[in-house]
């Protein structure tokens, strides 16, 4: 029977007795199982199209057609690692660094963005840690994020108002499209004091686990060069400009925000609404004066959604805030879906839920 086919309760019960608990699902209580996707949506077993404002990773899309073309056709004549020589490599590097500073010239290709041990001026996971920053209250006033030509993946910000240009930048698997290929840029005295360490490879290894060879983690991991990724990064690279994704998802989410905000005067279980772009966080409280988290009516909300064929999740300490990350072609119809329905959602949350007669009472 094909996995498509298989009762999803069947799925589920093999799912809990072969994977580790530890892979979480979403929506544990009811999970959806997906059997495709296309551009912003993903569809389960029965059908239902759903709108994915989870995936970033899937940065143009899911299953962009020319994304998948380049990985199919890289494929069908060679898929190595990076210590052999190949134009594609060079290729993505070049038209990497047409993106970035003038000073971000020597490329890492890895991965994964995880990168623990990178000795950086600044915290940087998966290339997302500052946008998840402008969406939390503690750094708001302290940390405003400005994109580079890559789309979501960030080049400079500012910090306390004054322009910063970092030595180092993570670039996470949205640059693959979800392809498991990420990049660290640097400049060049960076990358000669990595080279004076005898680090001859970046990988996700920790420190002391490479398979051998000279320096830290050396064999390991060297998927992240190959032909194949290098294929899909510039693959990503043309789409995001021959669709102008950029522009798309500044617009989109502008207007995104501009409804959001809406929602905040009309709701007053919504906080506060921040972001840049389609990265965007909508903080969920109990009560206005002391902020207290609505964990529970976050986690309820998403729960809604989900039944209303939304995908959303939360974040944040509290697990409060309602973390939209879609792909760049979601859409101002999308918004409008979106918001509708978390609208009326809200609207029933205030009759029935407890905690929300607690909040402020709108003027």
């Amino acid at each position: 029977m094909a996995a498509d086919q298989r009762p999803k309760a069947d799925t589920l019960a093999r799912r809990q007795r072969l994977i580790s608990s530890s892979c979480r699902l979403f929506f544990p209580e009811d999970p959806v199982k997906i059997v495709r996707a296309q551009g912003q949506y993903m569809y389960d077993e029965q059908g239902a199209e759903y709108i994915d404002c989870i995936n970033n990773v899937a940065h143009v899309g899911h299953c962009h057609p020319l994304v998948v073309q380049a990985a199919h056709e890289q494929n069908q004549v060679l898929n190595t690692n990076s210590r052999y020589l190949h134009d594609t490599i060079v290729d993505y590097a070049q038209r990497l660094s047409e993106t970035l500073p003038e000073q971000l010239c020597v490329f890492y290709f890895l991965n994964s963005g995880l990168q623990p041990s990178l000795p950086s001026l600044c915290p940087v996971w998966e290339g997302r840690s500052f946008p998840l920053l402008a969406t939390s209250p503690k750094w708001q006033n302290e940390i405003q994020v400005g994109f580079g030509r890559v789309g979501k993946h960030f080049w400079a910000f500012q910090l306390q108002g004054k322009d910063f240009v970092p030595d180092i930048v993570t670039m996470g698997k949205s640059i693959g499209n979800g392809h498991p290929v990420a990049c660290v840029a640097t400049t060049q005295p960076v990358a000669r004091a990595f080279e004076a360490t005898g680090v001859e490879y970046f990988n996700t290894i920790p420190a002391g686990q490479g398979q051998g060879g000279r320096g830290k983690g050396a064999k390991a991991l060297q998927f992240g060069g190959s032909p194949v990724s290098c294929a899909v990064g510039l693959a990503v690279l043309n789409v995001l400009e021959k669709e102008q994704l950029q522009a798309h998802a500044t617009s989109v989410g502008s207007f995104l925000m501009e409804l959001l905000g809406q929602q905040k005067i009309k709701h007053p279980i919504v906080g506060d609404v921040r972001g840049v772009g389609l990265f965007i966080g909508v903080d969920l409280i109990k009560d206005e004066a002391t902020r207290t988290p609505a964990t529970e009516e976050a986690a309820y909300l998403v729960s809604r959604l989900k039944e209303n064929y939304v995908l959303l999740s939360t974040d944040g300490p509290g697990r409060n805030i309602l973390k939209f990350k879609p792909p760049m072609c979601f859409s101002l119809d999308n918004a409008r879906q979106v918001v509708a329905k978390l609208d009326a959602i809200l609207t029933d949350m205030e009759e029935k839920v407890r905690s929300c007669e607690t909040l402020r009472l709108q003027p």
